[in-house]
């Protein structure tokens, strides 16, 4: 009784935050809302005060502006101009971020593009962006060399290379960055007074369901009102906090629930280019990092590290993200004493999202958005139906697929590919006419106590075909038709499998060929040079025969639930792509026990 009393004054508590949540009213489309206007607002009042935090190097709010405002105008006059597009390709440091503050005080539209990209993926998501530019990092310059023949942006004053700590010199097909600065252009340009709430800010690219990246449309509205509710009833977090910020800031999440969450408030931030599990709860001290935005993979790799010293007494008081497993929850609370989890959910493309305000337990939290759950087949991947032929809603805590529905208070902006978008929604759902985004995922409703009257949801799993490994979604598809170019590949059959002491499923490859003959050495080099790291099969099984559904789709099913496991996969030979290794070797019972007993971890 008393527990019971005490929730309920708490989440009264909890009211002074959200009801400014609830009252906030999203920009008006011909408004001056952008990123670009929270930022230089953002410095009139902080204009003195540290920004960013990389490595060595230390940017405040007024250093940052003036130095985005020197970009903008050199690439005003080179014909950048509002509407134009970008391609935006470089790692998490400075220059990220001062290149997108420049492309949005001119209103162009920033192209971000996953730095693991090489090969047909790159060349694509370049070519389908219709940009005008390239600005990229020294650090990627191999990656664009390799497809220089095949994109659409040919000449070298077009591809703007960005020094990465003097360690290069420009290459000859690209131009400078530096080159024509005008380093006394460091006042707001005049351009950014027609910057509106409405117009497209960046493409972000999303793996989807199936086929290639596809751009997912960010318009400044978004990135305002979801970065400024993000900090009002997610972080609660103020000008006197530091974030610390390891994800990609070519994805929503690191982006704009990590960089512009700051931004709206004044705080600082520690950007890094890539995750260190053992580096950083010392980061976390010498920066005196109080917020975290997060990924599920990240937290899982920060539960197996021995404990240290430095997360003793740490400052990490608040954290938000997405894929915090209910198994993990615990250990960021008691363990890392981490006193705010707002676990929240969402898709690039989506029309709503879910965010966990009142701080429960293992809870995705409440949504505004109209959504319903309801039954879904996973054997045959797709929604069931009653008698009727209608859809099959579910009432009770089951896990259903979730669909969200779009109206005027939930708009779906969609892809770049109006097709692609189109492929997202469902129609006729409830009544003749109406409109629903496919979430793709499983989610259940679950009884958190006293909530305001709000239901609450949790993440289930993904379904259909694609799985998430690395913090990455991988489309099994894709990967299938890149894998079957392979000359001694036939057919491809991809799926994701779980991995003991692994956050997401690890990609795995199903297909028939004569394992004595087979070319494994190649194969790997072809795996590496062809995929992403996180979308490379870990496991291969060899099997003599694929099976089919009866409209020849591959299944998955059966193969998934027996995966890797020798005892499951009768004769059928299994190889696995240790970490490190160069190539695949056959799976024995020895390895086998050090992958499910931890010794061998991916």
């Amino acid at each position: 009784m008393l527990a019971s009393i005490r929730e309920f004054f708490r989440v009264i508590f909890e009211l002074k935050y959200i009801i400014p949540l609830l009252r906030y009213k999203w920009p008006e489309l011909d408004s001056n809302a952008s990123l670009a206007h929270s930022f230089q607002e953002t410095v009139q009042e902080f204009g003195k005060k540290d920004f960013l935090y990389f490595e060595d190097e230390t940017w405040t709010y007024t250093q940052t502006n003036e130095a985005a405002n020197i970009l903008a105008n050199k690439l005003l006059n080179e014909g950048i101009d509002h509407g134009d597009r970008v391609v935006l390709f470089m790692e998490n440091r400075p220059s990220f971020v001062i290149s997108i503050l420049a492309l949005n005080k001119l209103g162009a539209i920033g192209v971000l593009i996953n730095t693991s990209l090489t090969g047909a993926p790159l060349i694509h998501c370049i070519n389908t962006s219709d940009s005008k530019k390239c600005i990229f990092g020294d650090e990627l310059s191999d990656s664009l060399e390799g497809v220089l023949d095949k994109i659409n942006i040919t000449k070298s004053s077009d591809l703007l290379w960005v020094e990465d700590g003097n360690l290069n010199n420009c290459p000859e097909w690209a131009s400078d960055v530096r080159k024509n600065l005008d380093h006394s252009k460091t006042s707001n340009l005049n351009e950014t007074n027609k910057v509106i709430a409405g117009d497209t800010a960046f493409y972000i690219f999303t793996s989807g369901t199936t086929g290639v990246p596809k751009a997912a449309l960010f318009p400044n509205v978004k990135i305002v009102a979801g970065s400024k509710n993000i900090t009002i009833a997610g972080y609660r977090l103020t000008s006197e906090d530091c974030m610390y910020n390891c994800l990609p800031l070519y994805h929503s999440t690191g982006l704009i629930l990590g960089l512009c969450a700051c931004i709206q408030v004044g705080a600082s931030t520690f950007i890094k280019r890539k995750f260190s599990a053992s580096s950083f709860w010392p980061e976390v001290q010498k920066f005196k990092t109080t917020a975290f935005v997060y990924v599920g993979e990240l937290c899982r790799y920060l539960s197996f590290q021995e404990p240290c010293k430095e997360e003793e007494n740490n400052p990490m008081s608040k954290m938000v993200g997405n894929g915090l497993r209910p198994d993990l929850w615990d250990t960021f609370r008691n363990r890392f004493n981490v006193e705010r989890i707002c676990e929240i959910y969402g898709a690039s493309e989506a029309n709503g999202m879910f965010m966990n305000l009142l701080n429960k337990d293992q809870t995705i939290g409440m949504t505004n958005t109209d959504v319903k759950i309801f039954s879904y087949d996973v054997a045959e991947d797709k929604l069931k139906i009653d008698s009727n032929g209608k859809y099959i809603e579910i009432k009770d805590d089951s896990p259903g697929l979730a669909l969200m529905k779009i109206g005027p208070n939930a708009i779906y902006n969609g892809y770049t590919d109006a097709q692609a978008s189109e492929k997202k929604i469902i129609t006729d759902v409830l009544e003749d006419g109406d409109r629903w985004f496919n979430t793709g995922d499983l989610l259940k409703t679950m009884d958190v106590g006293f909530a305001l009257g709000r239901q609450h949801y949790q993440f289930v799993d993904r379904v259909g075909d694609t799985f998430r490994w690395k913090s990455e979604n991988v489309s099994t598809n894709e990967v299938g038709e890149i894998l079957n170019s392979f000359e001694q590949v036939n057919m491809a059959n991809v799926f994701g499998v779980k991995v003991p002491n692994s956050e997401g499923r690890a990609g795995m490859v199903a297909f028939n060929c004569d394992p004595n003959t087979f070319d494994w050495n190649a194969f790997s080099s072809f795996v590496d040079e062809k995929l992403p790291s996180y979308a490379r099969p870990v496991f291969v099984r060899i099997i003599e025969e694929l099976e089919t559904t009866g409209t020849f789709k591959l299944k998955k099913n059966e193969l998934r639930d027996e995966a890797f496991h020798l005892d499951k996969v009768n004769n059928d030979l299994v190889y696995v792509r240790e970490p490190k290794s160069e190539s695949y070797t056959r799976l024995t019972s020895e390895n086998y026990e050090q992958i499910n007993n931890g010794s061998i971890s991916f």
